[in-house]
């Protein structure tokens, strides 16, 4: 956790080096330095600390405190400063200054607009907010590394995925609670409210009912429907190998992936590299089902043992830390192992075990696909997110990764919007798109 402290300093040469020295020996990592103010005897300055959790924090609280001439002013863990009031707001796009203002935007003139959409249904998307809206659908069962949580304790997270698409591409992302956990209830609720939005983004679903929920929206609506958490990861992570291969010299095509791990993230991940062209994947998952599925989508199954004995690139999602030991390591190999916040082995591990490239999930976030891959959905007026959309994604965020890196660079709106005009044309080439529904706002 990150907290900051603002503290009282005697305004002398070393006392900052003292309080630094503090924070080090108590196991705290510095970050943001902020100097509030500076008197003639006294300065009082903010220090953001990464600690391991509150108990962390009360004790830097008082190891600061016992530092002669330091006093803690406050300090606040800084999630829940973020967090304070909630981090969305609804915001109209034109102001309403004047009385004609309201005459255009309000009534007499939006019952003209309002005739006029149901006259041709087709207009809406571009006279309305339809054009440039998602829904983020949850039910709060499988939340990050939380688990079932429920709806409202979700919120947080779908109201971060909301300022993800505002602020890189531009579109106004609603967060959806609903609470049950029918498959039956949740599809039927999705439809009910999927007017209102140009696409439908489901997010923490348990397994394996996201994929019938899925698969029923996709059926049941006329616009594009995609779980984040198995074809969004599995998009980066898809990128992420591509990108990886390459520094190696691999040809991922002509590779052998291993998986391990079929929860949503995984089977996502495998299923999209399999369709995506890889000739071989084999996975391993204790869950019979998770089996089932897998070799339905034609990904083989095998023991972990085989699976790193196998593949020229594994991905794990297992959610079990340390899960691959140094010894499984097979020279040569690509190691992307993706449980956060700790892998199944260390990337420094796995490179000392001989892989030639290894990396954690912290890199691998799937910010960096949902955004850009719904903004070309909806550029393209698109009814789906088909398979060709999400390998476009993937080698188009491949193709503007650096040499040395994994994935582009996450705030670089660029770079998402590089990725939706990739999908755009995807759709537009797939067939997937529809000219009547696209977006012309954006």
């Amino acid at each position: 956790m990150d907290c900051t402290y603002r503290l009282r300093i005697p305004h002398r040469a070393g006392q900052l080096a003292k309080v630094a020295t503090r924070i080090a020996e108590h196991g705290g990592l510095i970050g943001d330095v902020k100097t509030v103010s500076v008197a003639k005897h006294e300065a009082l300055r903010e220090i953001t600390v990464e600690l391991r959790d509150k108990r962390h924090a009360d004790e830097l609280a008082a190891g600061l405190n016992d530092l002669e001439g330091v006093s803690v002013a406050w300090f606040h863990d800084r999630a829940f400063l973020a967090h304070d009031g909630g981090k969305l707001e609804v915001v109209a796009r034109r102001p309403i200054e004047t009385n004609q203002d309201m005459r255009d935007v309000y009534t007499p003139g939006v019952a003209r607009v309002c005739e006029a959409i149901a006259e041709f249904p087709a207009i809406a998307p571009r006279f309305t907010s339809l054009g440039r809206s998602v829904a983020i659908c949850t039910n709060g069962t499988r939340v990050l590394g939380l688990g079932d949580i429920g709806p409202l304790a979700s919120l947080p997270v779908m109201e971060g995925k909301a300022m993800f698409y505002t602020q890189l591409v531009g579109i106004s992302a609603v967060p959806i609670l609903i609470d049950t956990k029918d498959p039956d209830e949740f599809v039927e609720t999705v439809v009910r409210i999927a007017p209102g939005f140009g696409g439908i983004h489901l997010e923490d679903i348990s397994a394996p009912d996201c994929f019938e929920i899925e698969r029923r929206l996709i059926d049941a609506l006329p616009q594009p429907v995609m779980h984040d958490d198995v074809h969004g990861t599995a998009v980066v992570t898809f990128s992420a190998a591509i990108a990886a291969c390459r520094q190696v010299d691999i040809r991922l095509d002509a590779a052998v992936v291993g998986q391990i791990g079929l929860g949503a993230a995984g089977f996502g991940i495998a299923s999209l590299i399999h369709d995506a062209g890889v000739k071989r994947v084999i996975a391993t998952d204790p869950n019979p089902a998770a089996q089932e599925q897998a070799l339905a989508a034609g990904i083989e199954i095998g023991t972990l043992d085989e699976v790193m004995a196998t593949a020229d690139v594994v991905v794990a999602t297992s959610g079990r830390p340390g899960l691959i030991t140094p010894a499984m390591v097979r020279p040569g190999q690509v190691i992307l192992a993706l449980t956060n916040p700790i892998p199944e082995i260390e990337p420094d591990d796995a490179l000392a075990a001989g892989a030639a490239f290894a990396a954690d999930g912290t890199s691998v976030n799937n910010v960096l696909g949902y955004p850009g891959i719904f903004r070309g959905a909806l550029l393209a007026g698109a009814t789906k997110i088909n398979l060709e959309m999400k390998r476009a994604a993937a080698w188009a965020l491949a193709g503007l990764t650096v040499e040395s890196e994994l994935v582009p660079d996450v705030l670089d709106p660029q770079v998402h919007e590089t990725v939706a005009e990739a999908v755009r044309q995807a759709a537009v080439d797939s067939g997937a798109a529809n000219p009547a529904r696209a977006a012309t706002h954006l």
